[in-house]
């Protein structure tokens, strides 16, 4: 994949070249139809979203409390702290995304985990 994809969303574009290299090399581009579930609550999270087209609802004890589309990252904080989804993901319209598990993240060096990390609370916490 190149690694422009990666730096067109802002969770990505303030990482270095070597960084957005590593983990360009080890993405994939996924398809979802309507209906399937991207992520369930309660699982462990293995896996972060970069959504290019489509959308899901993010469902949290069986209630709808959100919606993400295009330019939003899913996935991300779960995979950063090694923690159980706290909420699912149903598609609503045909969902293309691009997939970075958190073994390729795991890979990265520590200042650039580090980095993902401030730059996600940075977005959780405004």
């Amino acid at each position: 994949m190149d690694p422009a994809r990666l730096t067109s969303n802002p969770l990505f574009a303030e990482l270095d070249d070597d960084a957005l290299s590593r983990l360009a090399a080890f993405a994939t581009e996924e398809s979802y139809p309507v209906g399937a579930t991207l992520v369930r609550e309660g699982d462990f999270s293995t896996e972060l979203y970069v959504i290019q087209e489509g959308a899901a609802d993010v469902i949290q004890g069986g209630q709808a409390i959100g919606a993400v589309g295009p330019g939003d990252v899913v996935g991300e904080i779960g995979v950063l702290e090694k923690s159980k989804r706290t909420a699912s993901l149903v598609v609503t319209a045909p969902l293309l995304a691009i997939k970075i598990t958190h073994w390729e993240i795991r890979r990265l060096p520590a200042d650039t985990i580090t980095k993902l990390t401030e730059l996600v609370n940075s977005r959780t916490n405004r």
